[in-house]
């Protein structure tokens, strides 16, 4: 933290009377800033018109408990000038190289314009000490001496009972010497928040000093107070940064870890840190469950939409955390419970449609099943994304292979009905195709046996009645899907396809790509793999003649 130096003084005898700190007109005790000490050191400008030396006083709040702060004077020290021994707060500032007031003077007659732009330095590469008093040596027993590293220095006239009592720091370093009078910290990084600490010493209600100030402010008082041993300030800290809100990301980073630096013994850091955590180990995987089965089981559609996406969105988040930091097991073990929950009800339904006097039942309870069987299988195209961005979706492509029966049932009941289950073939398709899940050969084989022809009776209604379905996405997610099973495999499914596509036309999905490469492949690429090793041949027969 610095230097601290211990100098003997004369100890002052009078009663204190008032606080001895700057007070700003919210009622906190500061001193100014790096910046505004700089600002307030301007080359002085003989052509600029002298301004009132003083000003209408400022009203104080009529609720405040302190005294009518002193005015900070501003002295420029010139040879022998002095400070006017009655301020009780005063402000020195000096410069190493002062530029001469004559030779100002002498060049009055020049443009003003020019004046100010070429012989006035740039501040910040002027060489300067900046000096800080606060309070009244006359009332105080004690000297403070804070030398911060942005080359100014701030003395504190305080009473060394008050710092004995609330700080440990002070305490400590008296105890040592129990004549010191002076006390010096060199090296000081936030000198502001030094003096503002200081000034909290001598505060009776702190939490109410402490309001007005925000989060950035109150991270940094609390590393000066943990310091400084200034234990109640420490807990009214933490006490407004477990009520306040924290605002973004990046504050809520700065409070946590700026919290858990904390050292000191007794220091209740958890009503903070509960914000951020809990003590409850099951928690994230039983929440986790718990939101998925309310949004499954929800049938507002807005609220749903919302949801399903706000969650797809953070579960994603949590997939870019290290393999370590995630349960992507128990996770995913979850939402498979989940699927074979919604394809046992998606099954039900349909054999509840697909009952030959469904169609004599009145046309609210036929819609509800319809609707019904819409929900479930967007649950479904739901779950199989979520599965997806986890990297887990293999086990549903095999899980939907192997719906033979809901297959089946899927021909005996109206398009309008049906359609919704057929949006899963062709997002799996595609997955398979983008080679985002990679499904064995034989569940390939299956899928395609169980669920391609289905998806084709529905086709024409998938491209004009389905708003999301992109044609050209699962014509070419079907194809590759083909081409990944052996030539013999291909050749059936593709000449299969050619049959319907001949009778239907646009009806019917569009695997011509997939239907070239085929064709290559068993006409053209065997024909090159021979003449190719004809030529080889050839080659060494001529080698060995000669």
């Amino acid at each position: 933290m610095g230097d601290i130096r211990l100098n003997r003084v004369d100890q002052g005898q009078t009663k204190i009377k008032n606080v001895p700190i700057a007070v700003t007109p919210e009622g906190f005790w500061c001193c100014p800033s790096p910046v505004v000490f700089q600002k307030s050191h301007k080359p002085q400008n003989p052509l600029n018109k002298t301004k009132p030396s003083s000003s209408p006083p400022q009203p104080q709040p009529k609720n405040s408990v302190q005294k009518k702060p002193v005015p900070v004077q501003v002295t420029e020290r010139r040879g022998s000038a002095s400070v006017s021994a009655s301020a009780s707060s005063r402000l020195v500032v000096s410069d190493d190289q002062q530029c001469s007031i004559g030779s100002e003077r002498a060049s009055a007659g020049t443009s003003l314009a020019g004046e100010r732009v070429s012989s006035r330095p740039k501040i910040e590469t002027m060489p300067r000490k900046v000096a800080i008093e606060f309070g009244e040596p006359g009332t105080c027993d004690m000297k403070v001496v804070l030398l911060g590293k942005q080359g100014f220095s701030v003395k504190l006239s305080v009473h060394r009972d008050v710092l004995i009592e609330k700080s440990s720091f002070f305490s400590e370093k008296f105890s040592e010497q129990s004549d010191l009078s002076s006390l010096q910290i060199g090296d000081c990084e936030d000198v502001e928040i030094y003096v503002e600490a200081v000034g909290l010493m001598y505060c009776k209600e702190m939490k109410q000093r402490l309001m007005k100030q925000n989060v950035s402010r109150i991270l940094r008082i609390l590393k000066v107070a943990e310091f400084l041993g200034f234990s109640s300030c420490v807990q009214s800290c933490l006490e407004y940064l477990e009520a306040v809100p924290w605002v973004g990301d990046e504050e809520e980073e700065k409070v946590v870890s700026t919290v858990l630096q904390l050292q000191g013994e007794g220091i209740g850091i958890n009503p903070v840190l509960k914000r951020v955590s809990s003590d409850v180990s099951n928690v994230p995987k039983d929440t986790l469950s718990h939101i998925i089965e309310l949004v499954l089981k929800s049938n507002e559609e807005k609220g749903r939409r919302e949801m399903k996406s706000i969650v797809l969105k953070l579960l994603r988040e949590n997939n870019s955390l290290p393999s370590y930091a995630r349960s992507t097991d128990t996770c995913n073990d979850m939402i498979y419970r989940s699927c074979r929950s919604c394809l046992d009800s998606l099954l039900s339904l349909f054999k509840q449609a697909a009952e030959p006097t469904f169609a004599e039942k009145p046309s609210n309870e036929r819609d509800l099943v319809v609707k019904h069987i819409a929900l479930e299988a967007d649950n479904l195209s739901w779950l199989l994304d979520i599965l997806v961005d986890k990297q887990g979706a293999d086990e549903f492509a095999l899980l939907w292979a192997n719906q033979q029966e809901l297959a089946v049932l899927h021909a005996n009941l109206p398009i309008v009905s049906r359609y919704h289950v057929s949006c899963i073939s062709g997002r799996l398709f595609v997955c398979i195709g983008r080679g985002e899940l990679l499904p064995s050969k034989e569940t390939r084989q299956l899928l395609l046996q169980t669920w391609l022809q289905p998806l084709m009776n529905d086709y024409n209604w998938l491209q004009h009645g389905c708003r999301s379905f992109d044609r050209k996405l699962v014509e070419e997610g079907i194809g590759r899907t083909i081409l990944t099973l052996p030539l013999e495999d291909q050749q059936s499914i593709l000449l299969s396809w050619v049959g319907s596509f001949l009778k239907t036309g646009d009806s019917c999905p569009n695997l011509q790509r997939a239907f070239e490469v085929w064709w290559r492949r068993t006409f053209i690429r065997p024909y090159v793999e021979n003449q190719g090793n004809a030529v080889s041949d050839s080659s060494t027969v001529s080698k060995k003649d000669e």
